[in-house]
């Protein structure tokens, strides 16, 4: 079956079948996908272009998953989350990378070469299910949420130097400082164009396109710079991902970031099951039937080993409660090791039997890890406790009407909240951190509840519908913004009070219809100013 449109069709009908079934019992859609494409494999036969052609489309599924990433992630955001990228992320990489390169060498008796290659690609895990399942369950911003994110984008990172690697490891005549040489070059044109010359070309661009009042021409012109950036990318011999991902990151400075992100998300997902569907296609029961102990013995054993180091890094840098459920979020291989083991296959690195064995191993890991993540708070509970004082704290407000909702307990709003006692007000605490939430409920502090305010549920179940204030006082920005969308939907009676860092995050919290904004930096810079002419008064006055 060569007809590449009659596939896609039939993988579309398939999976909203059976996603109509599964969502009844609550089940992932990108099961659905999987299995649509494993199903359509084994009735049919696909032609070698068919595969290819479904692969190349999918492959944009996970371009603008990476766009997306990367509007959600600015190049200001990425500094503040550096030790989650670099550090958390580079060391998981590096120590699994190590670990599944020793036990493929010795244990398995594999080649040099074929260990680092695959010991390096099972270090990386999923970005486009923990991602989604992510965003679906409005963890992505949570602690272990960041930190799962910031290690994801390191991993992408790393895809780059696998690639390159093996392409070292199959040449047998190519110069390795010649290749390296080419790289670094690439890189940094890569770099100057989309973040330098797209950095001034960019507002100016959208500026332009949003003159026409056109839904339709603004979505075209977003397409055409993820597709340019991804193509400019791949030139310079990196991947398209990488290109999209550097070209959101640009974008998340404009003031064009919330439309472009709501107007593109479907798209995304549409493409993202494509993808999904291609991976069940790869999948081949008769191999399942003759490797099935190996491939069940490999799973369990990575995928157990994987969550232990994970674990046993964050460990030594955050709680343990938010390392465990990092741990379980990361604990499956990724999309991008599917990649490394197609090219390894082609450049003869592994045989055509390991890499069925890897590939369906990578495919039961992942189908595995959405039902972690929908269960990741009742696994973590069983593993390890929260405090009882904790438990009991977590969202069991009563009914409120006319209180003032305080989102955010640090010294801010610890200052705040003293003045609401003092002159008797009503008033609620959301604080997401467990530390903070625990040494206020051990000081006496009644109204405190380990709550996340980004998440519009929470909002809903403290009535800020039917509050006299909203307050927010946290200290990070992205966390602000999301704050800030869930109040102004509830409509425009809420008062809203939002405390801001500078006059460029004073603009976008003002076009999101927020009523009061408090910049501190003006404030502060008032107060030197009145206290410097009292200084020169009485200099004078001398």
């Amino acid at each position: 079956m060569e007809n590449e449109m009659l596939i896609l069709v039939m993988a579309v009908a398939m999976a909203t079948a059976l996603n109509v079934l599964l969502k009844r019992f609550d089940i992932p859609t990108i099961i659905g996908y999987i299995f649509s494409g494993f199903a359509l494999s084994s009735i049919f036969y696909f032609g070698k272009d068919s595969r290819e052609t479904l692969a190349h489309l999918a492959e944009f599924g996970i371009v603008f998953l990476l766009f997306t990433i990367g509007l959600e992630f600015s190049a200001s955001r990425l500094r503040k989350m550096k030790k989650e990228v670099f550090v958390y992320g580079g060391l998981e990489v590096i120590l699994l990378g190590l670990l599944f390169t020793a036990i493929g060498y010795w244990l398995m008796g594999l080649e040099i070469k074929s260990a680092i290659v695959i010991g390096f690609a099972l270090s990386l895990s999923s970005t486009a299910i923990v991602l989604k399942v992510l965003n679906e369950t409005h963890d992505i911003h949570s602690g272990y949420g960041r930190i799962a994110v910031g290690i994801l984008i390191f991993q992408d990172l790393a895809v780059i130097p696998m690639l390159l690697m093996i392409s070292i490891f199959a040449s047998d005549t190519a110069s390795i400082g010649t290749m390296l040489f080419q790289i670094v070059v690439g890189a940094i044109v890569v770099f100057l164009i989309i973040f330098l010359a797209g950095k001034h070309f960019f507002e100016s661009f959208f500026n332009w396109v949003t003159a026409s009042d056109s839904d339709e021409i603004f979505l075209g012109a977003v397409f055409l710079a993820v597709i340019s950036a991804s193509v400019l990318a791949e030139r310079f011999g990196f991947s398209y991902s990488l290109g999209a991902f550097l070209v959101g990151i640009t974008l998340a400075e404009t003031k064009y970031r919330y439309r472009i992100e709501a107007n593109l998300i479907p798209f995304r997902d549409i493409l993202l099951g494509v993808f999904f569907v291609t991976i069940g296609m790869q999948i081949d029961w008769h191999s399942f039937l003759h490797y099935g102990h190996k491939i069940l013995g490999l799973l369990v054993g990575i995928m157990l080993l994987k969550g232990l180091l994970i674990f046993g890094i964050l460990r030594f840098f955050t709680q343990r409660r938010t390392a465990l459920k990092a741990s379980l979020a990361l604990f499956q291989i990724g999309e991008f090791a599917l990649a490394i083991f197609a090219l390894a296959n082609e450049m003869h690195l592994i045989s055509h039997e390991l890499h069925q064995i890897l590939i369906i191993t990578v495919v039961l890991s992942m189908i595995m890890t959405p039902f972690v993540l929908k269960n990741i708070k009742i696994i973590s509970d069983l593993l390890t406790k929260e405090p009882e004082t904790l438990r009991d704290r977590a969202l069991v407000g009563g009914v409120y009407e006319g209180h003032i909702i305080v989102c955010g307990y640090g010294p801010l709003g610890q200052r705040l909240v003293e003045t609401f006692k003092k002159k008797g007000l009503l008033y609620v605490i959301l604080e997401h951190d467990t530390k903070i939430v625990d040494d206020a409920i051990a000081k006496g502090e009644t109204s405190i509840f380990l709550a996340n305010a980004a998440q519009k549920m929470v909002l809903e179940h403290f009535n800020a519908s039917g509050s006299a204030a909203v307050i927010v006082a946290i200290e990070n920005e992205i966390q602000r913004q999301l704050i800030c969308e869930n109040i102004v939907s509830f409509g425009s009676h809420i008062n809203s009070i939002v405390k801001v860092n500078n006059a460029s995050e004073e603009e976008i919290i003002a076009s999101l219809g927020i009523r009061h904004i408090v910049n501190s930096r003006e404030i502060i810079a008032d107060i030197f100013a009145q206290k410097a002419l009292t200084c020169q008064l009485n200099y004078s006055k001398e």
